[in-house]
């Protein structure tokens, strides 16, 4: 079992996420030398879904759209000092995704990696529709499903990075467990080491939302003061051989990263500290420490672990109809009143269509209710600098697109003065998960040619 310090980079906690994040995250592996790892978390709950449906569009999409704009700044560096890169970028496309690293690496002019693709998340196909239809009885027949993904564990990247992969691309896999599976490869631990497992799930899991953790969505001001937010430094997890990790970031970066964004990083999405479950293991952090070990350094010890659940979670994601939304601005003198009666005007207009969502943004757009009731309770302030926001989810298509045309029609039909007419109109997407034994969802990984 190697006894090295292991460094995994986080470079990416969204879909969408700053694309020149992962240079001063290599820079600083790099400089430091010895085994390292680069991550990308790129698919939140729903992101499969709309990945899925953009796949119906173009067979050769559905993996992350910014794919090429992560990696294009860091893979030469990465390559060239054996820095390997772990990402769930492939969506509903990791094949895709894959072919596109390599034609990117074309474009660079640098050797083909060895790419490997992590398969098996995908189980909306026939083979699992029995399976799924007895973990959701009596609902999944009334779903028009759009995609159904299981949440795969770290084993088969730690197996692909033990053939040699260069770049291991995943399509549904738990977050942390891209820190993971390089642990396991690494450090060489018993599939069934539990303890140790636990604890590098804790470090994927500080690292696994980017800079939530070195300050991003910690801050608030004159409360929570954080320095330099236009260039926060993403995360990097040193982990040593018994699974235990510092957590910091590269230097000359901005943000910070003490006890308390530590903290509040490690009981985002966890409802039970003592059981926090994943494909991988169980993890107890009742117990944990949370130590400064120096500027921007902190120590995470003391997490247990216990065996692993028996099945794995799914999301089924499914369509429930169109999302249709306008906006509109007022301003000057009786601004707030005339957004006000624009709002009236179209609840009449689209009456028995549902609900509609009116926000005066500038006035209330986060408090208010759908049904309009909390809005018409709160006087009209006089307020000069207003834009209205009207919502509302339609089974129909044609019934939704009608509210982009009635506040388009604002525009003569008054009240007077209304400008910067926006509509848009998207699909909705529903979830409901479930769970499927794991023996019957495996995961394989394969190598893609160049």
């Amino acid at each position: 079992m190697s006894q090295e310090l292991l460094r995994i980079g986080c470079a990416a906690g969204f879909s969408g996420d700053r694309t020149d994040a992962a240079g001063p995250v290599v820079d600083a592996l790099v400089a430091a030398g010895g085994p390292a790892f680069l991550i990308f978390e790129t698919l939140a709950e729903r992101t499969l879904a709309l990945a899925q449906l953009a796949r119906r569009h173009d067979p050769d999409a559905g993996y992350e759209p910014l794919l090429a704009d992560l990696l294009r700044p860091v893979l030469a560096q990465c390559l060239a000092h054996g820095v390997r890169i772990v990402s769930n970028f492939g969506a509903a496309n990791p094949v895709g995704a894959a072919r596109r690293i390599h034609a990117l690496a074309h474009e660079l002019g640098l050797p083909a990696p060895r790419i490997a693709v992590v398969e098996g998340d995908d189980v909306s196909g026939p083979a699992h529709r029995a399976l799924l239809e007895q973990a959701l009885p009596g609902t999944l027949q009334q779903l028009q499903v759009v995609s159904a993904n299981a949440y795969q564990g770290a084993e088969a990247i730690a197996d692909a990075l033990l053939a040699g992969a260069d770049i291991v691309v995943c399509g549904r896999v738990s977050d942390p467990s891209l820190a993971v599976g390089p642990a396991l490869a690494h450090f060489g631990w018993a599939r069934d080491d539990w303890t140790r497992i636990a604890r590098a799930t804790m470090a994927g899991h500080l690292l696994e939302c980017g800079t939530q953790v070195s300050g991003g969505y910690y801050a608030d001001p004159g409360y929570k003061d954080v320095p330099g937010m236009a260039s926060l430094g993403y995360p990097i997890a040193e982990i040593d051989a018994n699974g235990d990790c510092t957590i910091t970031k590269p230097a000359g970066t901005g943000g910070r990263i003490d006890a308390h964004t530590v903290k509040e990083q490690l009981l985002y999405e966890v409802h039970d500290p003592a059981a926090y479950l994943t494909p991988d293991v169980v993890a107890d952090i009742s117990e944990a420490q949370v130590e400064e070990v120096g500027p921007d350094r902190v120590r995470l010890s003391g997490v247990r672990g216990h065996a692993r659940p028996a099945g794995l979670k799914v999301n089924v994601c499914h369509a429930t109809g169109w999302f249709a939304e306008g906006e509109i601005s007022y301003a000057g003198a009786r601004a707030e009143g005339r957004a006000r009666l624009a709002a009236q005007v179209l609840r009449e207009r689209l009456a028995g269509l549902g609900p509609l969502r009116a926000d005066l943004i500038g006035v209330a757009s986060v408090f208010a209710d759908d049904g309009g009731e909390w809005l018409a309770d709160v006087p009209d302030g006089g307020a000069q600098d207003v834009r209205l926001r009207i919502a509302m989810n339609h089974t129909d298509k044609q019934a939704a697109e009608r509210l982009g045309r009635e506040v388009t029609a604002l525009y003569t039909c008054g009240p007077a003065g209304g400008g910067g007419v926006r509509t848009a109109l998207r699909q909705r997407l529903g979830t409901v998960s479930c769970s499927l034994p794991r023996e019957h969802v495996p995961a394989t990984f394969s190598f893609i040619p160049s």
